[in-house]
């Protein structure tokens, strides 16, 4: 579903997919704003950690706003907020992320979703 949404001041796009990653419902939801991208990526039906990734962050270098200590959440992040990014031109993410499996192929899952849920 695409949603052009107005506000006083600018307009942004949004699209939200819902499919089954590994036996489970999970909610995919791009928005498109003027200066960055807002990409919620659930399993819990919740946006769960949030974390800011820049163009120009380095390889360690995520802004984690609630991040767990937990690496294997912060890998996932780092990966899909790069790789949102990347197919963004370079343009910063917020990533809101809330997901039961982490492991690789439901990342590459997940990356296929994100695909069809572009709003850049």
């Amino acid at each position: 579903m695409l949603l052009f949404i107005a506000t006083q001041h600018q307009i942004y796009r949004e699209l939200k997919h819902f499919k089954e990653v590994n036996g489970i419902p999970t909610e995919v939801v791009c928005t498109e704003f003027s200066n960055y991208i807002f990409v919620v990526l659930t399993q819990y039906g919740k946006i769960g950690t949030l974390i800011s990734v820049t163009p120009d962050s380095r390889s360690n270098d995520i802004n984690e706003v609630w991040l767990d200590e937990i690496p294997m959440t912060h890998v996932c992040a780092k990966n899909l907020g790069m790789f949102v990014s990347q197919e963004a031109g370079s343009r910063p993410v917020l990533l809101g992320l809330a997901l039961k499996d982490s492991s690789i192929d439901a990342v590459k899952q997940i990356k296929e979703i994100i695909k069809s849920c572009q709003v850049w």
